[in-house]
């Protein structure tokens, strides 16, 4: 990568007081020189850190807890609640732990009676303005508030308490609903859209006790740019933010007998739904959870892995399609071509770089294809009036809610997808039914949706579509099993969680044959002997907004042919329905468990699964990218811009 797409991809709109600041000593032995290490006393005991550490992050390495709010390891420092100030020797005032750094020799005690009392106090102001009830909150038992009000002894409301609500809910969103009178200012929301995004929808309006957060001439969410990513959720404190609940609705389909309700789950839900119920991050609950949700009341558990595998056949056609068109046609094509799989990423690129729309894969998610499938094939197959069907999709993301209801995804006459539940949603409903998911047994798929491969296993990660993809256009196009290039079929160069990761596959010698499935579309492979694929990974849209500017300036990645991006930090690991917390940590755990599962498939990859294959044989009998499955399985997008009237 070159200098000039460093530094371009190193660009960012948050304020320079804002960004990550490193201080590295020189050297080969950097902690031998001075100011290398830096000595602290904390509550008596003596610890060497890195010049430039916060108090916060000293205490935590030596085991020494100090209470937060507004602080979250994904944010930049800000300072705001003033939970955790803490006595430094010298100083007049407490001190915010989370945003003072270790410079020089410091003496800091952490509890002292003074300590103690502000942030008593602090959390006392906190509930004063703080409307609502913790039994009927969303965030009840997970609610950092409340466990702080808990931790400090916090048992009366010393400086009284709001009786009535100051501000309507925002219900606008199909994805975020907004609940302003449970805000504590901590502005995480603002931080996570602004800097981990790039979005910025929110922001801190008014000064003193009129601050508030809002939205643009504090519209309704849903009429401003938001991208439904849910990033927000996931790192708001309390109950402010939550998703856009639909399980009373999938409830009464269940308890409606005329009414055959199906649900197809994703894979990053299986690997986060055990923090639900106690469990370590990355502890998978795959056949657990299709128990019970066939005791939930379900009549059909698919696995949404097959038309993640589905998606690859289409899209990577889709690719190859475009690729044959400007090197043998010598036809304009857009290129690079980007997945579109995520629909955050997609509504972002909608506001942000309409322009951009045609290189979009016009390919459906794996969501909204199983749901076209399942109001078509599978209900011909079954003899059931798709009207009676209900379609249930089990996401790791609350921008899955706005993605069916896009008006455009109803190809099969009905909806594809009718209602879409995140992983903590789901949760709920198994506890509401009175199971404990760990003690499920283990259960199986249903037929004919329940074979998989490990290729659909990995979408949930960043890099996992572009790897899937690989797998399948390098044994199409070269004729070689991809573990002859890569070990075990691990296309690792685009595994990781670099926010942007560019990877060149060189392709020396091409198949003598096109498979049938491909072969009315592409005669031969001869167009590509020689060439170098080259692909990009992006995940958070923060790391999007870099590439789409570097490939706006003709950069590298303009030369790119394919390119995966994810509406979020992580990919769908760490989407916005997924458990609360989330971290750096928790997502690596998750992405673990993701990979393990992969790896224990017998088929690993899309090409080779057994039932895509009967499908496109009996259904899609013109192929990938024919008329049928383009109508079903294709869509289009919409130019939205970023500016509101």
């Amino acid at each position: 990568m070159s200098a000039d797409t460093r530094q371009d991809l190193n660009s960012s709109r948050a304020p320079a007081s804002q960004k990550g600041q490193q201080v590295t000593p020189s050297g080969s032995d950097a902690a031998g020189y001075i100011g290398g290490l830096v000595s602290v006393n904390i509550d008596g005991k003596d610890h060497k850190v890195p010049l430039g550490t916060t108090i916060l992050e000293a205490a935590r390495q030596v085991g020494i807890k100090i209470p937060t709010l507004c602080h979250h390891p994904d944010l930049c420092v800000a300072g705001v609640c003033r939970v955790c100030v803490v006595e430094v020797e010298n100083q007049r005032a407490l001190q915010a732990a989370c945003a003072y750094p270790v410079t020089a020799p410091l003496k800091v005690k952490t509890h002292t009676a003074k300590v103690r009392q502000a942030r008593r106090h602090v959390i006392d102001l906190l509930l004063s303005t703080h409307y609502g009830e913790c039994y009927s909150c969303k965030r009840n038992n997970n609610c950092e508030l409340q466990t702080l009000a808990n931790e400090h002894g916090v048992d009366f409301y010393r400086f009284g308490h709001v009786t009535e609500s100051q501000y309507p809910i925002d219900r606008s969103s199909y994805s975020v609903i907004r609940d302003p009178d449970k805000c504590v200012l901590c502005r995480r929301c603002v931080r996570t859209c602004i800097d981990v995004q790039e979005v910025g929808v929110l922001e801190a309006v008014g000064r003193s006790d009129k601050t508030r957060i809002g939205t643009y001439l504090d519209k309704p969410l849903g009429d401003v740019v938001c991208i439904n990513c849910g990033q927000c959720i996931n790192r708001c404190p309390t109950g402010a933010l939550h998703a856009n609940d639909a399980s009373d609705e999938v409830w009464r389909a269940i308890d409606d007998p005329k009414k055959h309700v199906v649900i197809q789950t994703a894979p990053s839900p299986r690997a986060g739904i055990g923090e639900c119920f106690g469990l370590e991050p990355g502890t998978p609950m795959t056949y657990q959870m299709n128990t019970a949700l066939k005791l939930c009341g379900f009549d059909k558990v698919f696995d949404t892995n097959f038309s993640a595998d589905l998606t690859i056949i289409e899209e990577g056609t889709e690719l190859l399609m475009r690729l044959h068109k400007a090197l043998v046609k010598k036809e304009p094509v857009a290129l690079p071509q980007f997945t579109s799989c995520s629909p955050g990423w997609v509504k972002y690129l909608e506001h942000f770089y309409p322009e951009y729309i045609p290189n979009l894969s016009s390919a459906k998610s794996p969501q909204q294809m199983f749901g076209a499938v399942i109001k078509t094939y599978y209900a011909k197959l079954n003899n059931i009036d798709p009207k009676d069907i209900v379609t249930v999709a089990l996401m790791p993301c609350s921008a899955k809610k706005f993605e069916c209801n896009r008006p455009e995804m109803d190809s099969s006459g009905f909806k594809d997808v009718d209602y879409g539940l995140t992983t903590r949603e789901l949760a709920q409903m198994i506890k509401e039914a009175g199971i404990n998911l760990p003690d499920m047994p283990k259960g199986e798929f249903d037929d004919p949706f329940g074979t998989a491969t490990g290729s659909g296993v990995i979408f949930g990660a960043t890099g996992g579509v572009m790897e899937a993809a690989l797998r399948t256009v390098i044994e199409l196009v070269t004729g070689a099993k991809v573990e002859s290039l890569f070990e075990n079929a691990n296309i690792t160069p685009v595994r990781g969680f670099d926010g942007v990761r560019y990877v060149e596959l060189p392709l020396p010698e091409v198949a003598p044959d096109v498979i049938p499935l491909l072969a009315h579309l592409i005669p031969s492979w001869d167009f590509l002997k020689g060439a170098t694929l080259k692909v990009a990974v992006a995940h958070g849209t923060a790391n999007a907004k870099k590439v789409m500017e570097n490939i706006k300036a003709g950069g590298q990645f303009s030369q790119c042919h394919f390119i995966e991006f994810m509406g979020c930090p992580g990919g769908c690991i760490g989407g916005g329905g997924q458990p609360i917390p989330t971290s750096p940590e928790i997502r690596k755990a998750r992405a673990r468990a993701i990979y393990e599962e992969d790896a224990a498939c017998e088929v690993r990859k899309s090409h080779e699964n057994p039932a895509v294959l009967k499908l496109y044989h009996e259904f899609f009998t013109e192929g990938p990218c024919g008329h049928l499955s383009h109508k079903l399985l294709h869509t289009h997008y919409t130019a939205r811009g970023k500016f509101i009237g």
